[in-house]
């Protein structure tokens, strides 16, 4: 799951980024309103996480433009306002949920599941063949047997999911995953292809990840 964090404070985005990638979230983050509004426009995210005090357009221009466009992720908001005004024009303008700072990473963590819960078009599982992954717990089980994974492990996994069928490059994988972006092993997508192996096939007969040579790697049931 992507999220998007426009947020101006580069210690908080840095406290989010690192909180929410544990939890197996993918994401990006944009420090003015105006780039947020661009990078929502041309990716497709599964929850917004939108300060309301931002340079250039402030969180209020910027969410009355998200919903304005179509844009229907959830977007919680962020702000050390904390008036029953503010609260209002922002859940009038389209907001789902306001937070005012300081808060708790764990209450944070809780309004996400509830806006990722409550929305109808979201789909809280993944499945391929008898692998199912559970995108709120961020759990895996293969023949009703649970799977313990890392927060990385799961992570590419979850996005092998979303495009099986598809030969994907270490490339594309490694870039797509903002969480292993600061890993300095060069062969790190490698790494983690064979400790996936290890958990969802080895011990499996029917195997799911392929290696398709030269290529990339790709997840498939056939």
């Amino acid at each position: 799951m992507k999220i998007l964090i426009i947020e101006d404070d580069q210690k908080i985005i840095n406290f989010l980024k690192k909180g929410l990638e544990e939890e197996s979230y993918i994401i990006d983050y944009s420090l003015n309103g105006e780039e947020g509004i661009y990078l929502a426009s041309i990716n497709e995210y599964d929850l917004i996480l939108l300060d309301i005090m931002l340079p250039i357009k402030d969180g209020i221009e910027v969410c009355r433009i998200l919903r304005a466009s179509d844009i229907k992720a959830p977007i919680i908001m962020l702000t050390a306002k904390d008036s029953i005004e503010d609260k209002i024009k922002g859940l009038d303008i389209g907001a789902n949920d306001y937070i005012a700072k300081p808060f708790s990473f764990s209450e944070l963590l809780a309004r996400i599941r509830v806006q990722l819960r409550s929305q109808n078009t979201f789909t809280t599982t993944l499945k391929i063949a008898d692998l199912e992954l559970d995108l709120l717990t961020k759990s895996a089980k293969r023949e009703n047997k649970n799977i313990s994974l890392t927060a990385k492990e799961f992570s590419i996994l979850e996005f092998l999911i979303k495009n099986k069928n598809n030969v994907l490059s270490e490339t594309i994988i490694s870039t797509s995953l903002s969480n292993i972006e600061d890993e300095s092993m060069s062969n790190i997508v490698n790494v983690y292809i064979y400790r996936l192996r290890n958990k969802i096939d080895k011990p499996f007969e029917k195997k799911l990840i392929k290696t398709i040579r030269g290529l990339g790697y790709k997840i498939s049931d056939e």
